[in-house]
């Protein structure tokens, strides 16, 4: 009886499958199989034949990414994660024949940096063996956690850090980013790149928090789609392609107590206004598939959630590619969770909700789960049909079917001059002076005591994601990689430049000019990275009294994942620069711009708090303001905060009209100056204000920004054309759009003008 009770629950659920939000519409499995077939008539063909062709085994299959480490030449994972590159990147031909022969794997995942040549030989191995098994001849697809440039590649082009990017507020090094990635990638069978992040960097204590574009929802989205459109539209990897994926859907970001994958409490408003906005972006910019949140929001895993996987992704937000489960997650509906009392009802449920593909990773049992919930007939083989269809597209769309095999003649493509320039001005633009009381830039001459936690290291410079998943260990970064204390020996001169430690630092500070404390974080990546407190840790502030102390100018260097706090130092020192994880040519950036050499023109793309238990994002609402003590500052550094070496005013705010309607649009212009000597690029952002709404709105929205360089004493016009449907709207809990009648504000800088919608 209850197995004939859960395949009617089955057959309902995946007759309607869910009730679209806005269009009110049931779509049927056999509906939607054909909705998102594509206008590639021979692909489609193609897709149809070997669904009629493959058993429900080899189906499964598709649907299962396994990790690396289940065919390396390792006799355990403990042997596995301690073995050298060339072990955890290798193949024990007999654990791999055994897997596509018996359960038929469709993808594996997982790096670690090794040189090109050697992922050439790995890759083409295991696409060989595969095709070799493969009844149907279809390939495998590569899955790897390129976050920053190619960092799991020896020699290869590492970028900062995505917070990083978002703090230039210029797309194009997201652009860069995305196309040196292909390039310098896919050619080794690394089809499937697990990027971009475009959860929203609203909880500073979260250890993702610097993969993210940073706490706003528009800049999080156009970062996110310069990178995607880059990488999957890019012609000069052909005959390959790659595919980006948006991670981690939704609302992973921003749990109650700040730790990775812990429970997440959102309305269902602000899911729709803050959270939605970004991963939109990229389902209109052509993204081809999803990594799942690993929480839980409102109380379901969100990888049980049919409303958010099939209602919210497919039906309201119009995804139709593959979405893929994060480590572990469908395990851990039973295991963690506790919503599933064994793996079958886990595997029931995330495939009910809407998953394509399982990251398993380390078992089969997904594969037994699922073949016994389709031959009862639990979850119908449409429901499988509809998963295996999305993979197999992917696939075709990837030219997979045609092209399989890496390729080894293009190798000089790998960390070319200019691809290093592009990441290095990116590291340049990235860095953020907070505070400057007239020390910087320093003069060439100037001796320069340099200590602190992340003076002297490369794996602080880069943090977690880098070479391996959690870099510790410094021998395994490259020579010619400089520290910030090298590039400051480089920038400044040898005999200049000083190490110190906290034993020597009074000692070496008595004939100094100034001293240079780099402080901040080691590498951390997801769990590992959980932490109590935001504020910096005892030894290294004791450190920065230290430095305090000797009354010399002291220039203090925060590299870090997120906004550690220095507050009550910050009276005492002469300057502050927030310098976030810029790469493996963030040395250098630094050091240029403590000498001068480039003009720093980073902005915030997050308040920086200054309360260890207090913070909110720049976009609150009224009310979070309002038991404000008069005395409590918030932030050291608000959204969009940026000093210069130069300085800009704004002035002349006009709207070409106060009044509009309908589909018309204003056209706001303002004027800036470079007031300052020598010439600095000024990010220049666009705010709207809705006075009056009937659900709160925040006190502004970025909904426009660009940044241009402007030379001493020019005066350049910036513009932004408001459009009501797009800047002037918000959603309702169901993603409807409201465009209410009512007062506006646009705002830049410290001026704004208002206007009417009528």
């Amino acid at each position: 009886m209850q197995k004939v009770l859960w395949s009617l629950v089955a057959l309902f659920l995946f007759s309607c499958e869910n009730t679209p939000k806005k269009q009110g519409q049931t779509v049927s499995t056999r509906d939607r199989i054909n909705q998102e077939k594509s206008s590639d008539a021979d692909m489609e063909a193609k897709i149809s034949d070997l669904l009629g062709q493959m058993t429900l085994e080899e189906k499964i299959g598709q649907m299962m990414q396994i990790n690396n480490s289940q065919y390396a030449q390792a006799e355990s994972l403990d042997a596995y994660y301690g073995a050298p590159p060339d072990v955890q990147v290798s193949i024990d031909t007999t654990k791999l024949t055994a897997l596509l022969t018996e359960y038929h794997i469709g993808s594996f995942l997982n790096g670690i940096a090794i040189p090109a040549e050697a992922w050439y030989d790995y890759s083409k191995l295991l696409q060989e063996i595969n095709m070799k098994h493969s009844r149907l001849k279809i390939p495998i697809i590569y899955g790897i956690d390129h976050m920053h440039g190619a960092n799991y590649l020896e020699n290869s082009t590492i970028f900062p850090h995505s917070i990083n990017i978002a703090a230039t507020f210029d797309t194009s090094f997201s652009s860069s980013e995305g196309n040196i990635v292909g390039l310098e990638t896919a050619d080794l069978g690394h089809h499937w790149i697990f990027c971009p992040v475009v959860d929203l960097g609203k909880n500073p204590i979260w250890p993702r928090f610097y993969e993210t574009y940073g706490e706003d929802p528009y800049l999080s989205g156009a970062m996110g789609r310069a990178y995607v459109e880059a990488l999957q539209n890019n012609p000069a990897t052909a005959p390959y392609k790659q595919a980006a994926t948006a991670k981690h859907f939704i609302g992973y970001s921003d749990p109650k107590n700040g730790w990775d994958r812990t429970p997440a409490e959102i309305s269902d408003q602000s899911l729709q206004e803050l959270f939605l906005p970004p991963f939109q972006e990229l389902v209109d910019a052509g993204i081809k598939s999803f990594m799942i949140n690993g929480g839980e929001v409102n109380g379901v895993p969100v990888h049980a959630s049919q409303e958010l996987l099939t209602g919210l992704l497919r039906d309201q937000m119009g995804f139709k590619g593959v979405v893929v489960t994060d480590w572990e997650d469908v395990i851990r509906l039973h295991s963690t969770h506790k919503v599933a009392k064994d793996m079958k009802e886990a595997t029931y449920k995330a495939v009910m909700a809407g998953i394509d593909m399982s990251m398993t990773p380390y078992t089969t049992d997904f594969f037994g789960a699922l073949k016994e919930l389709v031959e009862e007939g639990t979850i119908p083989m449409e429901r499988i049909d509809l998963s295996v269809s999305r993979i197999l597209r992917l696939k075709f769309d990837l030219g997979l079917f045609y092209n399989p095999y890496p390729r080894n003649d293009r190798f000089d493509l790998i960390r070319k001059d200019e691809h290093v320039e592009s990441a290095l001005n990116a590291a340049r633009e990235s860095i953020v002076l907070v505070k400057n009381n007239n020390v910087l830039p320093l003069s060439k001459g100037t001796r320069i005591i340099v200590a602190g936690l992340n003076a002297n290291s490369k794996m602080g410079l880069c943090g977690g994601w880098t070479l391996r998943w959690i870099p510790t260990e410094e021998g395994i970064f490259p020579e010619y990689m400089p520290t910030f204390f090298d590039a400051l020996q480089q920038e400044f001169g040898q005999n200049n430049v000083t190490l110190a430690s906290a034993e020597n630092l009074l000692q070496r500070s008595r004939n100094a000019g100034a001293i240079v404390l780099a402080v901040g974080e080691r590498p951390y990546s997801e769990t590992p990275g959980n932490i109590t407190d935001l504020s910096l840790d005892k030894g290294q502030m004791a450190l920065v009294d230290l430095a305090i102390s000797t009354g010399k100018p002291v220039i203090l260097v925060m590299i870090a994942g997120r906004p550690r706090l220095v507050t009550p130092a910050l009276r005492s020192v002469q300057a502050f620069i927030w310098a976030g994880l810029p790469g493996f040519e963030g040395g250098t950036a630094l050091a240029e711009i403590l000498s001068g050499k480039v003009n720093p023109s980073g902005k915030m793309p997050f308040s920086y708090p200054a309360q260890p238990n207090h913070w909110y994002p720049y976009n609150h609402k009224n009310m979070e303001q309002f038991f404000d003590h008069p005395d409590t500052v918030n932030t050291i550094a608000g959204f969009g905060h940026g000093l210069s070496y130069t300085s800009f005013s704004y002035s002349n705010l006009r709207l070409d009209k106060d009044e509009l309607s309908g589909p018309e649009t204003i056209t706001a212009r303002v004027t800036v100056t470079n007031t300052g000597s020598i010439a600095g690029k000024e990010s220049v952002l666009w705010f709207i204000k809705d006075d009056v709404g009937n659900i709160t709105r925040p006190v502004k929205s970025l909904r426009h920004f660009e940044k241009r360089m402007v030379q001493p004493n020019e005066s350049v016009e910036f513009t932004f054309t408001i459009t009501p449907e797009e800047d002037l709207t918000y959603p309702d809990k169901n993603g409807n759009k409201i465009l209410e009648p009512g007062s506006f504000q646009v705002m830049v800088d410290t001026l704004s003008n208002s206007f009417n919608y009528n």
